[in-house]
């Protein structure tokens, strides 16, 4: 089975678009949403409606991000900077009841078979944090017995294998060359941003996982980054949203 992993959709719709188109055509049978699907861009409404209709189908599974709770909840975006939490104000406005039903009913977690995923790290998912070093993926790696363990977040694409003695080994997946997830190891792959790359690479960045290979491939898709940024800057959101999009940083 292949299944393609989004992550970090950020309310861009042109490359959630071009993403889904190429997974389609890369034959995925199941799509998984790792959180995070607003915040940033200017279509939360589409970009939630469109994971709600796959979730309605029956074959996808949508995960609860940060910026997503901070959409869905009261609270709005506590603890976030001021850039964040102006674009999580906008958001708000723009999503429907429904859409933020949507959002407040999404898990923290989800388990598929011997993979588990979760949007930040997997030791305490709700306090969101960061993937970005050795010490942080062995915290995430030995709060499951998942054998393989994706999560998003980060917005870079990363690879952590843990041997049978325990030793902890990194990679920097290339885009496009699928990694063998070999046994007896277990792995914490860390994909990269569909809607605001921060790597350096403005192409959106999906996932794809081959089960019956046990192989993983980080894809970059081109999109229309110039109408994206354009439709963040005519709705009066923060300036430096659309510049990342242009950076890919």
């Amino acid at each position: 089975m292949r299944i393609a992993l989004f992550s970090d959709i950020h309310g861009n719709r042109e490359a959630l678009a071009a993403c889904l188109h190429h997974a389609e055509r890369q034959k995925a049978e199941r799509l998984v949403f790792l959180g995070d699907l607003v915040g940033y861009g200017a279509d939360p409404g589409w970009v939630v409606e469109t994971v709600r209709a796959c979730v309605a189908r029956g074959d996808a599974i949508a995960l609860l991000g940060n910026h997503d709770e901070a959409a869905a909840s009261p609270r709005g975006a506590v603890g976030m900077n001021d850039v964040a939490a102006a674009a999580i104000g906008w958001t708000r406005r723009q999503l429907d009841p429904e859409a933020v039903a949507f959002l407040a009913s999404l898990p923290l977690v989800a388990e598929d078979g011997e993979r588990l995923y979760v949007h930040a790290d997997a030791s305490a998912p709700g306090r969101w944090r960061y993937v970005t070093s050795a010490e942080a993926a062995l915290r995430s790696l030995s709060a499951t017995e998942a054998r393989v363990t994706i999560c998003g977040h980060v917005h870079v694409p990363a690879l952590f294998g843990l041997t049978a003695t325990e030793k902890l080994v990194s990679h920097r997946p290339a885009p496009g060359v699928a990694v063998p997830l070999l046994r007896p190891r277990r792995w914490l792959a860390v994909l990269g941003a569909v809607g605001q790359p921060r790597d350096g690479d403005p192409r959106a960045c999906y996932g794809l996982l081959d089960t019956d290979s046990s192989e993983l491939t980080w894809v970059r898709v081109p999109y229309d980054v110039a109408a994206a940024a354009a439709k963040i800057r005519a709705a009066g959101l923060p300036e430096l949203l659309a510049e990342r999009l242009e950076r890919g940083r």
